[in-house]
């Protein structure tokens, strides 16, 4: 435990603050992606250097990076708000992630060991028993985790870095409740299913277009509930 008033990252070694650092950077990183901070929240210095138990200077350096990787955007009195997303902005993000994750599928359908099949098929079958009401949260991480394992089989490192440059995380959490579908989880599942089966079979191009058209579903759902610029000018 540390000492009253002393500074929490000028203990030990330099590789020590270096690695304080790295953790506090990683763990507000999974909070933002996690959901904890609404679109938009103020986080403070204060706030955070109690909530990580790390020292201002580290919170800076974190919040420095965040803001260069897009997580955040730094106000003037050292402090940070959490993204959020214009329409057209999420729109471009889930345009770019279905291209990026179909050519992971294509990749997947020719490189998924039986491994990979067997924890792909488990997944789909997990969320078929989350169509109960009281299951939307845990269907919705069922479902990161089926994407997840498209990118682990699919063994593209460098698609897998642009598609987790995306920040697609971030929009779903801000437009969690545009899909409208009478039982949007029903129609995921399937969608899911039909990506699975292409990669089974070892089929690139259906594999493909099955998530295209799976990711291309939240695209319309977006586009369908919420106006874009495009739309404000033609109602102009």
């Amino acid at each position: 435990m540390l000492a009253a008033g002393a500074d929490p990252d000028n203990e030990g070694s330099p590789d020590s603050g270096a690695n304080r650092t790295l953790q506090a950077y990683h763990d507000l990183r999974a909070l933002i992606l996690s959901g904890h901070y609404e679109p938009d929240s103020r986080l403070t210095e204060s706030g955070l250097t109690t909530q990580l138990q790390v020292s201002r200077g580290t919170i800076r350096s974190v919040l420095a990076r965040l803001a260069q990787e897009g997580y955040v955007t730094t106000e003037a009195n050292r402090s940070a708000r959490t993204r959020s997303f214009s329409v057209d902005e999420a729109i471009e993000i889930l345009e770019t992630r279905a291209v990026l994750e179909s050519a992971l599928a294509a990749k997947a359908a020719e490189r998924a060991t039986e491994a990979d099949i067997a924890a792909m098929t488990e997944t789909c079958k997990r969320m078929w028993d989350l169509q109960v009401p009281g299951g939307r949260e845990e269907y919705w991480n069922l479902n990161r985790k089926f994407h997840e394992q498209v990118k682990r089989a699919a063994r593209q490192a460098t698609l897998t870095r642009f598609v987790d440059s995306l920040l697609y995380p971030l929009v779903m959490q801000q437009y969690r409740d545009a899909d409208r579908r009478a039982n949007p989880r029903t129609d995921s599942v399937r969608e899911h299913e039909a990506i699975l089966a292409a990669i089974v079979t070892h089929n690139p191009e259906s594999a493909a277009a099955a998530m295209r058209h799976h990711l291309s579903s939240a695209r319309r759902a977006l586009q369908l509930n919420f106006p874009t610029s495009d739309d404000q000018l033609r109602k102009g």
